[in-house]
């Protein structure tokens, strides 16, 4: 499971005109899901997510956790972080978890998120989105918890 965090000072998510998910300062998070992954894996990424320390302390060093700063949580799917961009000039998805799975694994993220941080809030899984985000810093990092299944 993949996740592309970047730590802002605001971030939304719209469908057609509607904001469905919306946070102030704290983290988005686009995730991919690959095949072979499992609950561990979104509870791993889970743990990195609410644990990576990104956000400054006193002395401005990046030493503080969204746990620890209580910062909003935006988790948008995008199930293209998991593409192979190793040869030619289109990417291909056969590394990325069939969408039904992708669904599952993303509620399920999103669910034990919920249960253990506040404020989360979510894209809508499979709709064509827009998201708009502050960068903070610029502070961005991906973060992979590889498939422990074979596919």
């Amino acid at each position: 499971m993949i996740g592309l965090l970047q730590r802002v000072l605001e971030a939304s998510v719209r469908v057609e005109e509607d904001c469905v998910g919306a946070i102030g300062p704290g983290l988005l998070v686009l995730v991919g899901v690959e095949k072979g992954d499992a609950e561990s894996q979104a509870e791993r990424l889970l743990e990195r997510l609410l644990g990576y320390r990104v956000f400054p302390d006193d002395a401005g060093r990046m030493n503080r956790s969204l746990a620890e700063v209580g910062g909003g949580l935006l988790v948008v799917s995008q199930f293209t972080l998991a593409a192979d961009t190793q040869k030619g000039a289109r990417p291909s998805f056969s590394s990325a978890a069939a969408p039904e799975e992708g669904r599952r694994l993303f509620d399920h993220l999103v669910a034990r998120a919920r249960a253990l941080h506040a404020p989360v809030a979510t894209g809508e899984y499979g709709a064509h989105m827009r998201v708009a985000l502050v960068n903070d810093g610029p502070v961005t990092f991906s973060l992979r918890v590889p498939p422990t299944r074979l596919p």
